[in-house]
């Protein structure tokens, strides 16, 4: 679950949802020791998924307010293009 969708979510919704998520990690846990799990990573997006919704939850008992984050600017293509012209120049050079 993404952080948008459990803030869509009311207060026992996301209790539900974490008492869901705290069950099948213990299901999955108790497969694990016997058998294979088909997919292994699940038990680690089941835990960060409960990290998740406790950590909303908690947000909105002590009043805080989260806006979504502007997304990070990519870094200049320019520390690519002197790497390759200073390569070229050392090639050059050498020759």
């Amino acid at each position: 679950m993404k952080a948008n969708e459990i803030r869509d979510l009311d207060a026992s919704g996301v209790t539900a949802r974490i008492a869901e998520l705290e069950e099948e990690r213990f299901r999955l846990k108790f497969r694990s020791a016997t058998e294979a799990l088909e997919v292994p990573l699940r038990l680690r997006s089941i835990r960060r998924d409960i990290a998740r919704l406790k950590t909303i939850q908690r947000e909105s008992a002590l009043g805080i307010v989260r806006t979504a984050k502007a997304a990070p600017k990519a870094p200049a293509k320019k520390a690519a293009v002197k790497k390759t012209a200073a390569k070229k120049a050392t090639k050059a050079g050498g020759r």
